[in-house]
């Protein structure tokens, strides 16, 4: 018996779970608890049985210092993938598209400089088997464009990491590719697409999707967490639009995550969307499939954004939905978090709630750390003229160990390329990851840098006078 098999009929036919305590009152303390000990200053949550709102609200900030209500815009991320392969479905339920044809016959323009690409199909897209990866084209770190058309543009010069349909890869561009489709097939750009028939027909009324970074409003923009501490900063340079540019509110997330209970598409439409690949059996067509702690069956798809993070999850034996959007970043995974201590009280046992920030204590010593290199660097300068006098004459390959940090901080993102297996970052992104690490990298790399062109410059200085007094 396959493992896809098993898992699909786990989710047919899993039995329904006796409901916990998931009552407002028990949200409201869950959440407000968590803040309290980690810091997190804003999130929207969505708590939802079968057709019926559990709980929609919002908590604490944004980054605006404005409330968090359940009518907050926020990013969901790479939630919006699940969005994307809806509307991709619903063109082929009207018969405009199959999902075993080859893209490039309903979207001409999409040309790599692989020729294999002719062959990579809609599915394929959807399930990230389509041969693209980060190894082989560098969809962060290059130059972003500004559209769709432009992002599908970008790729004839790229090539292909796989031959289509032999390696499952997780790639953004794969989403952006599979929404240009619908711009084209449908003949509307592709927010209005989303507006006319998925958010509207749902009743989700304070639901968008943006191209990039900067069309992020100030209620979706988020922080970083430094010493326990929320520090607003924008969401560095990125496009988004179709992998993850969806905007959307607690109350707008309930209502998305009843209509997964039924009606949003045919029996048949729903079953394709939550098939897996036969190369990665966790993944279907923008849904992930996975168990919870406990053992049952979900369906659910997270969102990250280097400012914030969002998590939905679908329990079809029980009938509950979750959603939660984070105004923090990545690197701290609060509504990964929050999304499983909110499923905890679903299956009637206790979330846990960290007992402090934590990173805390490694942003403590990394500061520390730098502000001793900074100490350190300052001194250096200082005694520069009297370490070129002892060294006058000598060989300066002493000066070489300083380079160390300079190279490390320039190479802080092809190190990390290694280290994530081939996926792309840029190197202000890795600071967004690792702000109190980087900075105290930064700072000990240009106090190094300092000390050594202040040495350079004393040795140079001696020397001038030393030759001067050998002429006198």
């Amino acid at each position: 018996m396959s493992v896809n098999f098993v898992i699909a009929l786990c989710l047919a036919l899993s039995p329904v779970s006796p409901p916990g305590q998931v009552t407002p009152a028990a949200v409201d303390a869950f959440v407000t608890r968590y803040q309290e000990a980690t810091g997190l200053p804003g999130v929207a949550v969505a708590v939802t049985r079968g057709e019926r709102v559990v709980h929609a609200a919002g908590y604490g900030r944004t980054a605006a210092g404005e409330p968090v209500t359940a009518d907050t815009p926020m990013a969901v991320a790479s939630v919006s993938k699940s969005f994307t392969s809806l509307a991709v479905m619903q063109l082929v339920e009207q018969g405009r598209v199959e999902l075993d044809r080859p893209v490039r016959g309903y979207l001409p323009e999409f040309a790599m400089a692989d020729p294999r690409a002719a062959k990579i199909t809609v599915r394929q897209l959807l399930d990230q088997t389509s041969g693209m990866a980060d190894s082989a084209f560098r969809e962060k770190s290059l130059p972003q464009p500004g559209t769709l058309e432009g992002a599908v543009a970008r790729l004839r010069t790229a090539r292909l990491a796989a031959e289509p349909g032999t390696r499952y890869s997780y790639h953004n561009t794969n989403y952006q590719v599979a929404a240009r489709l619908v711009e084209v097939v449908s003949g509307r750009p592709f927010a209005g697409y989303l507006r006319e028939r998925v958010f509207e027909p749902l009743g989700m009324r304070n639901s968008t999707t943006i191209d990039t970074d900067r069309d992020l409003p100030g209620s979706a923009r988020g922080h970083l967490m430094v010493l326990g501490r929320a520090v607003p900063a924008p969401e560095p340079a990125g496009f988004g639009n179709g992998s993850g540019g969806v905007l959307s509110t607690a109350a707008d997330m309930a209502r998305w995550l009843i209509a997964q209970q039924g009606g949003i598409l045919s029996p048949g439409s729903v079953k394709e969307m939550r098939t897996p690949s036969r190369l990665n059996d966790s993944y279907a067509l923008g849904w992930s499939l996975g168990r919870t702690g406990r053992g049952t069956p979900v369906l659910e798809h997270g969102g990250d954004l280097f400012t914030s993070t969002a998590h939905q999850l679908l329990m079809p034996g029980s009938g509950y939905g979750v959603a939660v959007m984070a105004n923090t970043g990545m690197a701290f995974g609060d509504a990964r978090a929050l999304l499983d201590g909110l499923v905890a009280l679903v299956e009637g046992g206790t979330p846990e709630v960290p007992p402090m920030s934590p990173t805390l204590v490694t942003d403590a010593l990394f500061l520390l750390a730098g502000a001793g290199a900074g100490a350190l660097a300052a001194r250096g300068v200082a005694r520069s003229r009297r370490w070129a006098a002892r060294r006058r004459g000598r060989q300066r390959w002493r000066l070489l160990p300083y380079l160390a940090p300079i190279a490390l901080c320039a190479a802080l993102a092809p190190i990390f390329r290694v280290l994530a297996r081939g996926a792309d970052i840029m190197w202000i992104q890795v600071a967004y990851l690792y702000p109190a690490f980087t900075l105290c990298l930064v700072i000990t790399a240009i106090g190094c840098a300092v000390v050594v062109a202040a040495r350079l410059v004393s040795a140079v200085r001696l020397r001038g006078r030393g030759n001067r007094d050998d002429r006198c």
